[in-house]
């Protein structure tokens, strides 16, 4: 079975990927406090944003139709969440409808609300696909590790990951051996043999995490992770973080 995984370009060789994981997820999360934290309609901060973000992709060497690609995922989220904002926002009014004895209206100011989310969502996960595509999974583990991330929240991502694909195979295998069978064609055989393979899928997943983990414990294990790898901070990982951190202060510069 082929999958997409998530650092699919995290073998590249480039001054973003030798970085230190530790300066990359305190970047990242610098950059989205930074977005999120910007006023609504500061659009001079959110173009700075963009540039960094251009910076980082062709520092990466990440080709840019992949990172594009990856960032439309979060648009149709984006979109169920905050597609009634123009209709709740006041101000004034761009469009209405009357239904019945409701009226419906667009405003400029909810659609302002709304391009705001979409944009700072956008940005968000360019940082994201970045981080993760520029540094193999169990570096990224290892830093929040050496981060002082609580060590269950680092396990169960490690498992996560780990294992996804595993369900994932299981899951097209099934589904693989349903169409070979030629399962029935009305709606109601459908959702039952959905059903069925829903439960078969989560029993076969239970009993493999009951295994995995007495195997885990007849190897020793007692809770804690062991990391062999050490981590170190050098003179790029010190100007990326300086060089970052002047970009970030350049919109709150523009602020006042």
């Amino acid at each position: 079975m082929k999958h997409s995984f998530i650092d699919e370009y995290s073998g590249l060789d480039s001054f973003v990927h030798r970085l230190d994981p530790r300066t990359k997820l305190l970047g990242s999360l610098a950059f989205v406090l930074a977005v999120v934290l910007t006023p609504a309609g500061t659009w001079k901060a959110y173009a700075v944003y963009l540039l960094v973000m251009i910076g980082l992709i062709l520092l990466s060497r990440l080709p840019l139709k992949y990172v594009l690609k990856r960032s439309l995922v979060i648009f149709p989220f984006v979109i169920a969440v905050a597609i009634f904002m123009p209709f709740f926002k006041q101000g004034q009014v761009v469009a209405g409808w009357d239904i019945g004895s409701w009226h419906i209206a667009i405003t400029y100011e909810g659609l302002a609300v709304l391009v705001n989310v979409i944009v700072r969502s956008w940005l968000c996960i360019l940082c994201l696909i970045v981080l993760s595509s520029s540094t193999r999974f169990e570096q990224l583990l290892n830093g929040m590790y050496r981060l002082r991330v609580p060590h269950v929240f680092v396990q169960i991502t490690s498992f996560m990951y780990r294992y996804m694909f595993v369900l994932v195979d299981q899951a097209m295998r099934m589904q693989m051996a349903r169409d070979s069978r030629n399962y029935g064609l009305n709606r109601g055989n459908i959702f039952k043999t959905m059903g069925n393979m829903i439960g078969m899928l989560f029993i076969r997943s239970y009993e493999r995490a009951e295994r995995i983990y007495a195997a885990m414990l007849s190897r020793g294990y007692y809770g804690e992770i062991i990391v062999v790898n050490q981590l170190r901070f050098r003179l790029p990982d010190a100007c990326f973080a300086l060089s970052l951190a002047l970009l970030l202060a350049c919109p709150a510069v523009m602020w006042w």
